[in-house]
């Protein structure tokens, strides 16, 4: 079921720690419950109630899910979302890193608060809420939403059922949290690394509306390892630039993206550089699981540039690529269009950097060289190798609808951690960075014209 990869934290060379396989949705369960064990200090509980949205006469549920640690600890960090129309909890969660301690984070789906007429206050009454049931402030309370956006929270429904959420917290699994938060995610997401003697377990939830723009989504880490508030900080900065910052799926960037580290600080740190290089590792999986478990993705695109004048520009390339919605198609119906990945490629050069001189080139896909120094290498054999290059990486294939309309994703877990390989060699600096991103299929439209309906 599992084979483990060396995992290397140089930058521009994003190896996944893993390359797994699952025959079955029970074996990927079985997976998930291997990983799930909670580090020292930290509870997770959640429940489900139903609610009548203010805005539709449409009866809908939402899962409240709490992340408890079993004292406040100043050893928290956070990064948020640069879309101009943060949510409320976004809003709060600024002003939470001003605050001494943090003892909890509070997570609803279903309801993303962004521009509701009320929401900061909401939110505010949803952590006191949470506070008094755990004997805490409000100001100790990170709160995080999720879901449809415009739509108010139903806060009295939710101040309801914290007690009843209080009640299911229990340490051992992360799982009930990572099941907890999910909205249109196929499966829970949950990834963890050892450091020393302890340890550092995430989760995520996300599936459309992801291009990150530092952070991304919903995604929580949680650690024993004894780490200094700054250090943490700048920690996380870092590794969420190299990691969720080097990711898309649709290329919008959510109003709610926030990505929480929090520490019980019940061992010792044997290295700030182990616990940075752990750190990368489950981050660099998480993001990886979240484009696989996007919006009707058939089919992961792993896009290395190198040779690049830098970082940025490297960067830059990847995510043109990943976000060209020419290829995005071509691949997912397993088409070496690669007329559209050179066009995805001059495009970005062409209006941000003209002065990259694109004729040293060299293009591989697959592994195979399809661009030598500016001119193509293709013939009949690449094409046939090509395809089946695409379609080996391909998660599942589309099954048309009974009622004409509506496609579904035919998979409940992922099969593989298979992508496909693109390799963009500029030939001309130092600067790298490896991109990850996702095809666009008839299962991403029918979820993104129903999400609301």
């Amino acid at each position: 079921m599992r084979h483990q990869a060396p995992f290397s934290s140089q930058r521009g060379t994003a190896i996944p720690s893993t390359h797994l396989t699952f025959p079955s949705a029970e074996a990927h369960r079985s997976w998930l419950e291997q990983q799930s064990a909670l580090p020292r200090g930290f509870r997770v509980g959640r429940t489900r109630f139903e609610f009548m949205p203010a805005e539709v006469a449409k009866p809908a549920k939402m899962n409240l899910t709490l992340v408890v640690l079993d004292e406040p600890t100043p050893a928290f960090a956070a990064v948020f979302t640069k879309n101009a129309f943060p949510g409320a909890p976004v809003v709060l969660g600024r002003k939470r890193l001003e605050e001494p301690t943090l003892g909890a984070v509070v997570v609803n789906n279903k309801v993303s608060n962004v521009c509701a007429p009320g929401g900061v206050e909401a939110s505010e009454r949803l952590c006191a809420a949470v506070a008094g049931g755990l004997g805490l402030s409000a100001s100790q309370v990170l709160p995080c939403s999720t879901g449809v956006i415009g739509w108010r929270l139903p806060v009295d429904a939710m101040v309801e059922a914290v007690p009843q959420a209080v009640s299911t917290l229990a340490g051992g699994s992360v799982l009930p949290a990572a099941e907890g938060i999910m909205t249109t995610d196929l499966y829970a997401k949950v990834r963890r690394a050892q450091v020393g003697s302890g340890s550092i377990v995430g989760i995520a939830k996300g599936a459309g509306m992801i291009e990150p723009n530092l952070a991304t989504m919903l995604v929580f880490l949680m650690t024993d390892v004894d780490v200094p508030r700054e250090a943490l900080r700048a920690a996380l900065r870092s590794v969420s630039a190299r990691t969720f910052g080097c990711i898309s799926v649709d290329s919008d960037t959510s109003t709610s993206d926030t990505v929480a580290l929090l520490s019980s600080r019940k061992v010792p740190c044997p290295s700030l550089k182990e616990f940075e290089a752990a750190l990368e590792q489950v981050c660099a999986d998480l993001a990886e699981d979240i484009v696989r478990n996007g919006e009707g993705v058939h089919h992961v695109m792993r896009v290395r540039v190198h040779g690049a004048p830098g970082e940025d520009v490297a960067r830059g390339i990847g995510k043109s690529v990943v976000n060209s919605p020419l290829f995005q198609c071509a691949v997912n119906g397993n088409d070496p269009n690669v007329g559209r990945l050179v066009a995805a490629i001059g495009k970005y050069v062409g209006a941000h950097h003209p002065e990259v001189d694109l004729s040293r080139c060299t293009l591989r896909m697959g592994g195979r060289v399809i661009m030598e120094h500016g001119a193509f290498r293709l013939d009949n054999e690449a094409e046939k190798a090509l395809v089946a290059h695409m379609k080996g990486a391909e998660l599942y294939t589309s099954v048309p609808p009974a009622d004409g309309l509506t496609f579904r994703p035919q998979v409940t877990f992922p099969p593989h951690e298979r992508s496909v390989e693109i390799d963009v060699d500029l030939g001309g600096g130092p600067g790298a960075c490896t991109v990850l991103g996702a095809d666009r299929s008839h299962e991403y439209i029918s979820e993104n014209a129903d999400y609301r309906s």
